[in-house]
């Protein structure tokens, strides 16, 4: 295995091609591992210097990307991996699926190479062969390996039908659920999503007014920069086939809306906006119940409400599993 390391993603010779066959291959792709994520995040957030390593097998082929950068902008670290813990929910080595251990095995010698203490790795899916591989490996190359439980994502594995879904459900989800979603037909709802570029930008407008208006917090989160990244990173997954944007009006206004990742057999609940007058009547379950039924006609095997353990998401049947903090330290 040889490993390369580059100071500039076009300088790395992978390329966008290279670097997304690669995530395709990856042992659970995601969206936050593709070259449009990486890099727009980047762009908008990213700190000099970048460390990107690539490695290569002996035919030549690439089998693994790593990108950090150094999280407080000093050049002694801790490095983390590009994509931050903000925006991306699943972060982690990008390699070919069953190459990993080869990867992390000439990966570590020249990360130990590197004038830094520390690697502050996350969030790492608890399933990832790193979670595994690293507390193995990392002592021959003068690290020490923590891990730690940083976040839960909960997960929903998708039933054959609507019907079956909501039989699964507890007697009182279920019959809050149902309680739900006949209020709000007595506002005369309307349910839109849009999957194409041009629709996609035609409602981003909407989405951003209700993200702000949700919550004090969330007003704060969604600043001029952000907006830029979430303006350019949804039109780049609208490109690729991976995002909708669902809205849901209640008495002819806009009440909520929700962005929608469609990657492999997923559906993942990336962010979500609403109004607070429209409270009282659920938009956001309302809306979200519409998502999975969704996602169960068209034939998706899970829906992932992405990090964090917000009671509702629970109400809807989902599972924790779990997110690591992974660290490197000098030994």
């Amino acid at each position: 295995m040889k490993v390369e390391r580059f100071a500039g993603w076009e300088e790395s010779g992978i390329g966008e091609a290279g670097w997304d066959a690669l995530a395709r291959r990856a042992q659970a792709p995601v969206p936050f591992q593709t070259w449009s994520f990486q890099t727009t995040w980047w762009k908008a957030f990213g700190r000099d210097p970048l460390h990107l390593f690539g490695v290569q097998d002996g035919a030549g082929d690439w089998v693994a990307t790593l990108p950090l950068y150094p999280a407080d902008g000093g050049s002694g670290g801790p490095l983390r991996l590009v994509g931050g813990t903000e925006l991306a929910d699943y972060l982690d080595l990008v390699a070919v699926a069953g190459r990993e251990e080869e990867a992390w095995k000439a990966l570590l010698p020249a990360l130990a190479q590197l004038e830094v203490t520390r690697l502050d790795l996350r969030p790492v899916p608890a399933r990832s062969p790193t979670a595994t591989l690293l507390p193995v490996l990392a002592g021959a190359s003068g690290f020490v390996c923590r891990l730690e439980r940083e976040d839960r994502c909960p997960l929903l594995e998708l039933p054959s039908s609507w019907d079956l879904y909501l039989t699964h459900l507890s007697g009182k989800d279920r019959h809050e659920l149902r309680r739900k979603l006949r209020r709000a037909q007595e506002a005369d709802p309307r349910v839109d999503v849009a999957r194409t570029a041009a629709e996609v930008e035609a409602t981003m407008d909407g989405f951003l007014d209700l993200h702000r208006k949700s919550k004090v917090g969330k007003a704060r989160f969604m600043d001029a920069t952000m907006e830029g990244f979430f303006r350019e990173i949804v039109a780049a997954w609208a490109r690729v086939g991976t995002l909708a944007v669902w809205t849901l009006g209640l008495g002819g206004r806009p009440a909520a809306a929700v962005l929608c990742l469609e990657y492999g057999d997923t559906v993942g609940l990336y962010n979500s906006g609403f109004d607070p007058e429209a409270r009282a009547l659920a938009p956001g379950v309302v809306l979200i119940a519409r998502t999975i039924e969704d996602a169960i006609a068209r034939g998706f095997r899970r829906y992932d409400f992405l990090r964090g353990e917000e009671p509702y998401k629970y109400g809807f049947g989902a599972r924790p599993t779990d997110v690591m903090r992974i660290t490197l330290e000098r030994s």
